[in-house]
């Protein structure tokens, strides 16, 4: 069996443990001044903070397409069909549905879809600890009991050095964010476990 997961769980993992591992990421594109890049391929996450300083745009980001997916799982079928896809939460980007949705377009591929309900580390676990389970040749229904486990006993929470892109991306008010900034305040952010989007958990 082989993984596939997206650039938004930010699997820790090295190229080489991710050959071991038998992972494959799908990348999500970024794009900002006009310019796309496909995440982890094309640019890093310092490389690509540098550029978001020096610019006055907003960045957007774009879910990989089902024709991504399929093209993965199409390649991987080659080798081995069955796929175990773990993907970053369906509340908060539509990739975990373009996986779904790609998967339909390879019928010689048998893909198990898990929606981790979280992103970034958090979601990176889950990837991890299920493919070790699969190399270690669990079957599938304890791998992802065990995937499940670990999204129950996790939490994602986030706090921000500065305010400007929530409040130029309409998500706080322009006087909120100016009083909060005043007064040093910064929202700690998580991801509810139940739909898997985005929280206020307080402030710090």
């Amino acid at each position: 069996m082989q993984i596939v997961t997206d650039s938004g769980t930010d699997l820790n993992l090295s190229p080489e443990q991710m050959e071991v591992l038998n992972v494959h990421i799908v990348p999500l594109v970024v794009t900002l001044d006009g310019k796309s890049y496909r995440e982890g391929l094309d640019i890093e996450p310092g490389p690509f903070y540098d550029l978001l300083t020096a610019s006055e745009k907003l960045p957007t980001t774009s879910q990989p397409s089902a024709g991504d997916f399929a093209e993965v799982y199409r390649k991987l079928s080659l080798k081995d069909p069955d796929i175990l896809s773990v993907h970053m939460s369906s509340g908060l980007s539509g990739t975990f549905n373009s996986a779904v949705s790609g998967a339909k377009m390879v019928p010689e591929a048998s893909v198990t879809h898990i929606d981790t309900k979280t992103l970034s580390a958090a979601a990176g676990w889950q990837v991890e600890a299920g493919a070790r389970a699969v190399k270690a040749g669990w079957p599938l229904d304890k791998v992802m009991a065990l995937i499940k486990k670990i999204g129950a006993a996790s939490e994602s929470i986030y706090t921000l050095e500065e305010l400007k892109y929530l409040i130029h991306g309409g998500r706080i008010s322009h006087m909120k964010g100016l009083i909060a900034s005043l007064l040093n305040l910064k929202p700690m952010i998580g991801v509810e476990t139940v739909g898997g989007t985005y929280v206020q958990r307080g402030m710090a």
